[in-house]
């Protein structure tokens, strides 16, 4: 009997990564593929289901408790905000997700966005483009050993991102309660608590995932407590960050500037004050994207469950 496999949701324009994988599994899948929006259309979808590769349709609590044969959920992305994982490991089910793909894509990502900020690159071109030839348009501008680049949390990514800033001169801070001030020494990095780094950074780089303690980690209060210099730069989620508060804080000068590649509502509202704001960059949720990271994404996702189908476990299980 075929092993039934169901894709929720996807924006590629063919799946034949996905279909390679199965085909050379050596097992026997039907692979079905779905454009699911909502939680009914995934009950609906996800009946007599072995697995399920997801995307962005919500895996709830509802979806979860109404499947009967899944064995496993593989989610493309690092980010499992679309699953509740709390249901799915009281069922016995197995979440994995693809936590390595992308790391050097979102690490470059998050350097590039520094980097444009730290000499403000895109002011500077926006300025030139307006006929203003002038170098006074990028004031000021401060040596790279003068400042500090701080990292909320401490895994793959901002470890990478740390050693790419590192040779550039910038002096080097990170938050991780999970990560001891020893690991972080023998990567030349200082630990920080919370409350010091949001104090000391003149760069604050976004590494945590979206859980219930990181929604608006960075809040009116954090703002407030930061320097009137300092820019926020965001690869992870949106959320993590107060959105209005982030607004208020550059519109009244508490902190100086945003470089976004996430917002809270994506894609971002054309209205949004951050749309007409020169001190702040946005791109369009693209830190991830590579053409070999995208290749590397589809394919792990759908080993991930070609491993659990045929009894093994797949290392990146999270339940």
């Amino acid at each position: 009997m075929a092993f039934k496999v169901l894709l929720t949701d996807y924006e590629f324009e063919n799946l034949k990564y996905e279909e390679d994988v199965f085909a050379e599994s050596g097992l026997d899948i039907e692979f079905i593929k779905a454009q699911c929006k909502t939680e009914a259309e995934v009950v609906e979808q996800a009946k007599n289901k072995d697995a399920i590769l997801n995307q962005y349709a919500p895996i709830s609590r509802r979806v979860i408790e109404s499947l009967e044969n899944t064995k496993v959920i593989s989610r493309y992305g690092v980010g499992v905000n679309t699953i509740d994982l709390d249901a799915a490991n009281a069922k016995g089910i197995t979440v994995a997700n693809v936590p390595d793909y992308g790391m050097e894509e979102v690490s470059n990502h998050a350097l590039a966005l520094l980097l444009s900020w730290a000499r403000k690159v895109t002011l500077l071109n926006n300025e030139v483009k307006k006929g203003n030839w002038d170098f006074k348009a990028c004031v000021p501008i401060h040596r790279f050993n003068e400042q500090t680049v701080g990292v909320l949390g401490f895994g793959r990514i901002p470890r990478r991102f740390i050693e790419k800033v590192k040779p550039l001169g910038f002096k080097t801070a990170a938050y991780d309660p999970f990560v001891s001030a020893e690991d972080m020494a023998a990567a030349g990095v200082q630990k920080m608590e919370l409350d010091e780094i949001i104090r000391e950074a003149d760069y604050l780089s976004v590494h945590v995932p979206l859980i219930k303690d990181t929604f608006h980690l960075l809040n009116e209060e954090r703002f407030r407590q930061m320097k009137k210099n300092a820019v926020i730069i965001n690869t992870a989620r949106g959320p993590i960050i107060d959105e209005k508060a982030l607004i208020a804080a550059l519109e009244k000068g508490i902190i100086a500037g945003a470089a976004l590649d996430v917002t809270e509502e994506e894609p971002i509202s054309l209205d949004s004050p951050l749309l007409n704001m020169d001190n702040v960059i946005i791109t369009p949720h693209s830190a991830w994207y590579s053409e070999e990271a995208m290749i590397e994404l589809r394919q792990k996702a759908a080993k991930n469950i070609v491993q659990v189908l045929k009894g093994e476990k797949t290392p990146y299980a999270l339940t």
